[in-house]
């Protein structure tokens, strides 16, 4: 994780192939909380962050939300009482780039921060 929270997201606005299963596998190793899922014949990269109340799940919602903005990069991400559902994919390209990756381990730096976390 060390070696991608230091990246930084490239602009990818399609075209562009998505991370082989290679590079996939190379990556998750680095990120062994989080887990690949399919949705509508997408692969994401999903994990369950907890929390000990909603403000504090909420206001990790919103750190994640000002990480997405300064890198241009945007997850779906689900605040629910005491949990935050965070899933990176690259919209324009349908699946997984090493962009969403880059943004995982950003993700669990903010976590590990994070007051009331789980």
């Amino acid at each position: 994780m060390e070696q991608l929270k230091k990246e930084r997201c490239v602009p990818c606005e399609g075209g562009v192939p998505q991370a082989s299963e290679d590079e996939v596998a190379s990556y998750l190793t680095q990120l062994p909380n989080w887990q690949i899922i399919e949705v509508d014949g997408e692969k994401r990269l999903a994990r369950s962050f907890r929390f000990d109340n909603f403000v504090h799940a909420l206001a990790f919602t919103n750190r994640i939300g000002d990480l997405a903005e300064q890198e241009g990069h945007h997850p779906a991400l689900l605040t629910e009482w005491g949990r935050v559902t965070v899933t990176w994919w690259t919209h324009a390209i349908g699946g997984l780039h090493k962009n969403d990756f880059i943004m995982a381990a950003k993700t669990d730096e903010a976590f590990q921060s994070s007051e009331g976390a789980k």
